[in-house]
């Protein structure tokens, strides 16, 4: 097998990420990654939020993320590297936006693996046996104990442990954990439609659409774009796929529509099967009881007491699965950013497996901080939301820009009508943000501080003068307004506790709209030379397959 060189450093021509994946591994990895926790509690929280109109939010954020999606599959097939999602920015317009891009990837991906572990225990801390021998969970604001934390970190430490032994085995782990993962939402789909279903209850509780279409965009955020998003995780793994150009794109795609078929049909069944007495008063306790566990409570209200058992077994294995690929792709991203010395070097070093060990060990590190008293699970949703749009939003404008700077560069997918999706795509990352509201996205952008302080911090002190590249910081103006803008519309728009509400309804979409466009343009203009560009693509040549037979021999 042909495998992939670092360089720079103490990592050049040393030891090499191993292309040991193939397509249904990839597809298995993002399909794992967008069918998680959220699909156990993605319901509930859009109904609650939407009441039955809830569909039209899983509709809509499906759309605008397979855009997104689309967009992303043509750059992973162009530039198969480990951590894509920071190395795009970076070729279209330098280091800087390049880290920026990377830290958000990073912050949000590194989030993920503790919160899906913590949902299962979430789940697990409800059952009989466990509450009367483990006190897991406080029964007040939801935070771990010192018991429940011990477990959690053996739960990390497992996959830690699969992610150090190599990609392969983390390809296989998950690729049978998401059979599973798919098969059992399916089954529960099939049975609540077959055993109880109320066509009364989609217009019940104030009708279709009893909070609006303001309901159905506060959805998005509230649990529906974080159950949907995850198809780039494939891209991430992308430096280990066998060949990159021919499956990356096919992965993501694939991954994309057979999770919207799958949350699509869970919510039809999950609003058919409550009871219709729980909606008299609207949708606000729909379920009863059961906040960790809802399709469990259905199945067990209509009889199906074996399906709930089958529930809860996927409470810990959907929810584990997903943190285990994502501390995997965390590692991913870590090592890509290190790769360009962003990050301290030692970071990108990969273990005689092929496999970034101290990137993964610094994920299980992070993920461990995460499991102090933090917010809970669902108050943790919308901030997670907010990072990934941001991350999201750097790929769109860096298709056009690589577009028009590297034109010659092979695309084995290319994106339908790119001229209209790629702003469209930008536009769709922008509308989810201000959705996720002014509270959110002020601590999301806020860690950006501590991350340019690291990323400055390593290239003062970590990279002699004489190696330091050029900034780009002309290619990187236009961040600063962007995210300072999405503040500003955030704060005085529809959504969130702090909002003031001073732009309209409808007329905040058109302000996001036109703001989007504003950006959009303006970034392409400043994207670096083409000269820059290609040379920027050059410099990471040696993680690039060289030819057709280096692919076919992998």
């Amino acid at each position: 097998m042909t495998a992939i060189s670092t360089k720079g450093g103490t990592t050049a021509g040393s030891r090499h990420l191993q292309r040991d994946v193939g397509f249904w591994g990839l597809m298995f990895v993002s399909l794992g990654s967008i069918i998680g926790s959220g699909w156990l509690l993605g319901a509930l929280t859009a109904a609650q939020t939407a009441g039955p109109a809830s569909l039209i939010s899983w509709i809509l954020a499906a759309a605008m993320l397979l855009i997104l999606a689309l967009v992303h599959a043509e750059l992973g097939g162009a530039y198969p590297m480990a951590g894509g999602t920071a190395r795009f920015p970076f070729f279209a317009f330098g280091p800087l936006a390049g880290f920026t891009a990377g830290w958000m990837a990073w912050l949000q991906a590194v989030s993920i693996a503790p919160i899906e572990v913590m949902a299962t225990l979430s789940y697990t801390a409800h059952l009989s046996w466990v509450s009367k021998n483990l006190t897991i969970m406080h029964a007040s604001g939801g935070t771990l104990t010192g018991v429940g934390i011990a477990v959690a970190s053996v739960m990390m430490m497992i996959f830690t442990l699969i992610n150090l032994v190599g990609v392969k085995l983390l390809s296989e782990t998950n690729s049978v954990a998401v059979i599973w993962k798919t098969v059992v939402p399916l089954l529960t789909v099939v049975i609540l439609l077959a055993l109880s279903f109320h066509s009364s209850n989609f217009s019940a509780g104030g009708g279709f659409m009893p909070f609006g279409a303001h309901g159905v965009f506060a959805a998005l955020p509230a649990g529906v774009v974080f159950a949907l998003q995850g198809f780039e995780q494939a891209i991430q793994m992308a430096g280990e796929a066998r060949n990159p150009q021919r499956d990356i794109s096919r992965a993501v795609i694939v991954a994309t529509i057979v999770g919207t078929i799958v949350y699509l049909l869970l919510e039809i069944a999950f609003i058919g099967a409550l009871a219709p007495s729980n909606l008299a008063h609207g949708w606000l306790n729909p379920i009863g009881k059961g906040d960790f566990g809802p399709y469990a409570e259905l199945a067990s209200a209509i009889g199906a007491g074996w399906l709930a058992a089958v529930l809860y077994i996927d409470a810990v294995i959907s929810p584990a699965a997903t943190g285990l690929v994502y501390l995997g792709t965390t590692s991913r991203v870590t090592y890509a950013m290190a790769h360009e010395r962003s990050l301290p070097q030692f970071l990108s070093r990969v273990s005689l497996r092929g496999v970034p060990v101290w990137s993964i060990i610094s994920a299980f590190v992070v993920g461990e901080i995460a499991f102090l008293p933090f917010p809970s699970w669902k108050s943790l949703v919308g901030l997670i939301t907010s990072a990934t749009m941001i991350m999201y939003g750097y790929a769109p404008l860096a298709l056009h820009a690589l577009r028009l700077r590297d034109a010659d560069r092979p695309r084995p997918y290319k994106t339908p009508a790119w001229k209209v999706l790629s702003p469209a795509a930008f536009i769709s990352a922008n509308l989810i943000i201000y959705w996720s509201g002014f509270e959110a996205n002020w601590k999301i952008i806020a860690t950006l501080a501590l991350g340019l302080a690291i990323f400055f911090g390593t290239r003062f002190f970590g990279i002699p003068a004489d190696q330091r590249t050029d900034l780009q910081w002309k290619s990187t103006v236009w961040v600063w307004p962007w995210l300072a803008g999405v503040l500003v519309i955030g704060r005085f728009g529809q959504y969130g506790p702090q909002n003031t509400g001073s732009i309209p309804e409808w007329w905040d979409l058109g302000v996001v709209a036109v703001f989007s466009l504003a950006i959009y343009y303006w970034a392409i203009q400043l994207a670096m030379p083409s000269k820059d560009v290609q040379a920027a693509v050059a410099g990471e040549s040696e993680e690039l397959p060289q030819a057709a037979g280096e692919l076919e021999t992998a």
